[in-house]
């Protein structure tokens, strides 16, 4: 059962939802927030503190959304909040420069390095990771005078025109093909490529590399739950783009700074060389910010020294600097080494549990990022995810839910954990998984 905790709310979920849906469409700021693909009505939040959050109703949860990556170190990190109040005691914005701005891009800098490589020497920091991603393909487009970009199937880059086809994340999971809105010449200009297939990259290439300015990835896609590339996959398609004249955009926003110091680039198996890397979540701390890096002879073709126009009111704000270099400040070896071994707990308990209910299933993971699938086999590509028995997740999150347990509300998302999740939350994690796991056993298709 959920926790009641002493708030004491005049309204409830179900209220709060009515009015929210009077007021915005869907009820909702972003699409996954609704709960529509688990059947039931969305937790209205009100607080939060360490690996909790608390409902309007007072109820309290054990969360592994954790704001969809950012609350890396646990929500309300007094480090964090005491940076960003102090920050805000001096102002909220400025619409100029700040040291703050420069502190956090030296940080980034100084993290993204691998067996004696720097990949990021400059950094621009914008507010959201699909403006980053954005930049990014812009700046690739500027820097080759070429307009194609090739992306995978499943894989989200934010909500831009051009990156929209066949993406994961909230388009999987309200089973939208794309976006309407998007003009026909705008999609035409992205080639969608099945995931892990090399020959399907390579016959792309081969018939249009001279108009290829870039491929665009997850580092370690996470926007159709976990699908970790193939041993020298990401290796494999940096060579195969620098060898037709292309760059390779490195989308971190998701596993940037949480998979450790480096992200995946700093862990993935076989050595690679992206050209322009995209950071988001983590690297803002919980407010609106991310980040694009790379070389500087490519980063500095954005405006003001280049031709490549980029802007933001809110750029590099100071807040969400402050937030952003208190939590990269406290991501050492240790809240790592904490993160790793409460997710490792989770995942084999999540694993167990359904084994015992017999629940055909695999558990992916990418560090410690991990994922659910209800599929015999590990799914490789995005059509495999999809050819899951996906029913099962809606019971399986409501039981999970009813014990005071939150868990991303779509079957097609990572699973969070944080350096606060400790013996008391995994603990309880673990005790709701086998009631969810006998939920998931008896589901069947609708």
């Amino acid at each position: 059962m959920t926790t009641q905790t002493s708030h004491t709310s005049q309204t409830s979920n179900a209220e709060e939802f009515a009015r929210a849906r009077a007021a915005m469409p869907g009820g909702v700021n972003s699409p996954v927030r609704a709960f529509g693909s688990v059947g039931t009505t969305p937790r209205f939040f009100v607080s939060a503190s360490g690996p909790r959050v608390t409902d309007v109703e007072g109820r309290e949860y054990v969360d592994l959304v954790g704001s969809w990556g950012p609350a890396i170190l646990g929500h309300a990190h007094p480090a964090v909040v005491k940076a960003v109040q102090d920050a805000a005691a001096h102002g909220l914005g400025f619409g100029a420069s700040t040291p703050g701005e420069t502190a956090l891009a030296e940080l980034i800098e100084a993290r993204v390095t691998r067996d004696g490589a720097r990949p990021v020497e400059r950094v621009r920091l914008v507010s959201t990771g699909t403006e980053a991603t954005m930049t990014a393909i812009r700046l690739a487009r500027g820097a080759t005078g070429r307009d194609l970009i090739v992306k995978f199937a499943g894989h989200y880059h934010g909500h831009s025109d051009g990156l929209l086809a066949e993406a994961g994340s909230g388009v999987a999971t309200l089973a939208m093909p794309g976006s309407a809105g998007v003009p026909a010449p705008i999609a035409a200009q992205t080639l969608v490529v099945p995931y892990n297939d090399l020959d399907a990259l390579r016959e792309v290439f081969d018939a249009r590399g001279d108009d290829i300015a870039a491929i665009i990835v997850e580092a370690a896609p996470a926007n159709m739950g976990i699908v970790p590339p193939a041993h020298g996959f990401n290796a494999a398609i940096a060579d195969l783009a620098h060898a037709h004249g292309a760059l390779l955009i490195l989308d971190e926003v998701l596993t940037g700074f949480r998979v450790g110091t480096a992200g995946w680039y700093g862990i993935d198996p076989v050595h690679f060389s992206p050209d322009l890397i995209t950071f988001g979540k983590v690297v803002g701390g919980g407010l609106p910010l991310a980040a694009i890096g790379g070389s500087a002879a490519l980063m500095e073709l954005l405006a003001p020294l280049g031709p490549v126009y980029q802007a933001g009111t809110l750029s590099g704000n100071p807040l969400a600097v402050a937030a952003g270099r208190a939590t990269l400040d406290h991501l050492d070896a240790d809240a790592y080494a904490r993160i790793d071994r409460a997710a490792a707990q989770i995942a084999d308990a999540a694993a167990s549990a359904l084994s015992e209910a017999g629940v055909t299933h695999v558990v992916q993971r990418s560090g410690n990022l991990f994922s659910i699938q209800f599929a015999a086999e590990p799914p490789t590509d995005y059509e495999t995810v999809k050819a899951q028995e996906a029913f099962r997740y809606p019971p399986f999150f409501r039981a999970m839910l009813d014990q005071g347990v939150s868990l991303p509300p779509s079957v097609f998302e990572a699973w969070f954990v944080s350096a606060a999740h400790d013996d008391a939350a995994v603990g309880q994690i673990i005790d709701a998984l086998p009631a969810a796991a006998r939920a998931a056993a008896e589901a069947a298709p609708g």
